[in-house]
């Protein structure tokens, strides 16, 4: 039986490849922070580590256990720039130096993001090629990660994976885009066309697995994505609508208001312990015309073929929950 280690395992990607890996029946670890909510690993049969990744030496008697290990665990928010660089290259820098001679050791597999290469144009979804070019703080610190990880694969067998935008159950941050939809308005930034892909949480670690577990996947980068690479905003806001069965009024919002209440927030957000929702670069990040990229070459090498297109994995979704109360 394969002893799987899975870091951020009780977060909203994480919960979803600890029940992949049960149903394949292997042996899963989990390691989290002490303070971490565990309601979605509850009644699992997995075994907790509360360690957190900011000690080499608590991590070491752990990792050396491994067949694989999956980093999904990373910081998508923060007040300060080194808030991202310490939540997401210094974490993987101990998981790396930590996994150095594990006897067992068959993969490590590293969740970046779309992000650490930036956005692109509406028709011309990114490849795993594209040269980095991240547009804020949280890019940055993702293409700073990949760089380190490449530095590491003469020594250990690493595989990266860049997700886009990733929507299913138990997910916190598209949910505010469904449930504002269901409460009768979709809001768009800007006038021209938006594009985005998107792959739904199932999808996304059934690839993650497929690339840690193909001999293909050992020293590669993978887009994990929708096959079809590119959806508009008015086409998932029609889905979401027919799916909650609501009237909905659509409206537009330039980006300079947009920048104005993300510096507004930012600001306000000083003051507080969490890192506001919107700021001046979330601000930016919106504005741009597209995140998109192709998921080809992991169908090539892979195997890799999604199992929830967007037109049955909203419906899922958005039932999830209802079902859990999170939405009306």
């Amino acid at each position: 039986m394969p002893i799987s280690i899975v870091t951020g395992a009780n977060g909203f990607v994480g919960s979803h490849l600890v029940d992949y890996l049960l149903e394949k029946g292997e042996e899963v670890h989990c390691i989290i922070r002490k303070t971490s909510n565990t309601q979605f690993l509850d009644n699992k049969p997995v075994t907790l580590h509360r360690c957190g990744l900011m000690n080499q030496e608590d991590l070491e008697p752990i990792l050396q256990k491994a067949d694989y290990i999956y980093h999904i665990a990373g910081v998508i928010s923060s007040k300060t720039s080194e808030g991202f660089y310490q939540g997401n290259v210094g974490t993987t820098k101990n998981i790396l130096e930590a996994s150095l001679d594990a006897p067992n050791l068959k993969r490590i597999t590293v969740t970046s993001s779309l992000a650490a290469v930036g956005s692109t144009t509406v028709g011309n979804p990114l490849v795993e090629s594209a040269p980095y070019k991240p547009i804020n703080n949280y890019g940055k610190s993702k293409r700073e990660q990949e760089e380190l990880l490449h530095k590491y694969m003469d020594r250990l067998p690493i595989t990266i994976i860049r997700p886009p935008a990733v929507y299913g159950p138990r997910d916190s941050a598209l949910y505010l885009f469904f449930n504002t939809v269901n409460n009768g308005l979709f809001s768009m930034a800007g006038f021209g066309k938006k594009t985005l892909s998107l792959v739904h949480a199932r999808d996304l670690v059934h690839g993650i697995w497929l690339a840690a577990t193909k001999e293909a996947g050992k020293g590669s980068t993978y887009f994990i994505s929708s096959q079809q690479a590119e959806y508009d905003w008015p086409y998932i806001a029609r889905l979401v609508k027919k799916a909650v069965n609501r009237k909905v009024l659509s409206i537009r919002v330039p980006h300079a208001f947009i920048y104005l209440v993300g510096g507004v927030s930012q600001f306000l957000g000083k003051f507080k312990k969490k890192p506001p929702i919107l700021t001046i670069e979330k601000a930016q990040e919106i504005s741009q015309a597209s995140w998109s990229c192709s998921p080809n070459k992991a169908v090539e090498e892979l195997g890799y073929k999604e199992a929830f297109s967007l037109e049955t994995g909203i419906p899922e979704t958005i039932a999830w929950y209802k079902e859990n109360g999170w939405m009306k």
